[in-house]
């Protein structure tokens, strides 16, 4: 049974930092791209960040120069550190894991920014 867990969300004040973690199990990690998309109240789930299996990242313009992904396949997971942070950014956060036949989801994390 293939799990992502997403985790290290929280409340931060504008200008924080946080680092999402994303466990995933039951399947060949290093075969999956990965993504980490967000949804706000009343908004469409976005892509954020993305990862390709040999390391190529994209970034949402809204968050480049903040936000950053990486993946360690010996952990089976994939980070994604939040820098600077903005209200703009209050969302929750999913991640995903992708290829040619399958495509999973964790359940998400809450990140929610102050002012």
């Amino acid at each position: 049974q293939v799990q992502l867990v997403e985790s290290g969300g929280g409340l931060v004040q504008a200008g924080g930092s946080l680092r999402l973690s994303c466990a995933a199990s039951g399947l060949i990690f290093s075969f999956y791209a990965n993504g980490w998309y967000r949804q706000a109240p009343g908004k469409q789930r976005e892509l954020v960040a993305s990862i390709t299996t040999g390391g190529s990242r994209n970034y949402a313009d809204s968050v480049k120069g903040r936000f950053t992904v990486f993946r360690d396949n010996a952990q089976n997971t994939v980070y994604l550190q939040m820098n600077s942070l903005k209200p703009e950014d209050t969302a929750v956060y999913y991640c995903n894991a992708v290829n040619w036949a399958n495509d999973y989801w964790g359940q998400g994390t809450q990140v929610t920014v102050s002012s």
